[in-house]
């Protein structure tokens, strides 16, 4: 008895599973970069975010004390180091992110003022323009 040797089969052939998976590999070699770059911009708006509260904070002092002279920094969110400078009329001050090292954002209130900063809004070493 001869039996039919072309059995119907089910499945994917080797080109196809390899074909899949370049086509996975490429997706995530897209993806993956575009991943790490909105990590860097959370870390920024997380540092922005942390200034803007130092805001309130710093004019709350004002308001008990009727001077910037002894205010410290609050903590700031989770991996952000905040640091203030008192100046004769207002302040400034610094945020940093643990992972994010190269750019340090920077937010002053009357004569605290830096460069082309706004009053009162941070700006970021890699800002091209205040937000």
């Amino acid at each position: 008895m001869n039996k039919n040797r072309s059995r119907n089969r089910k499945g994917f052939t080797l080109i196809e599973l390899l074909i899949v998976v370049v086509i996975i590999g490429i997706l995530a070699a897209i993806a993956i970069p575009k991943f790490a770059e909105t990590k860097q911009k959370a870390y920024k708006t997380a540092m922005r975010s942390d200034l803007k509260n130092m805001v309130s904070s710093a004019e709350a002092w004002f308001s008990d004390h009727n001077t910037y002279g002894g205010y410290t920094a609050p903590t700031g969110s989770s991996g952000v180091t905040l640091t203030v400078a008192p100046a004769a009329d207002g302040w400034s001050a610094q945020a940093s992110h643990t992972n994010l090292p190269a750019v340090t954002c920077h937010i002053g209130v009357g004569s605290g003022v830096v460069g082309t900063e706004a009053e009162g809004a941070p700006i970021c070493s890699d800002d091209v323009t205040p937000p």
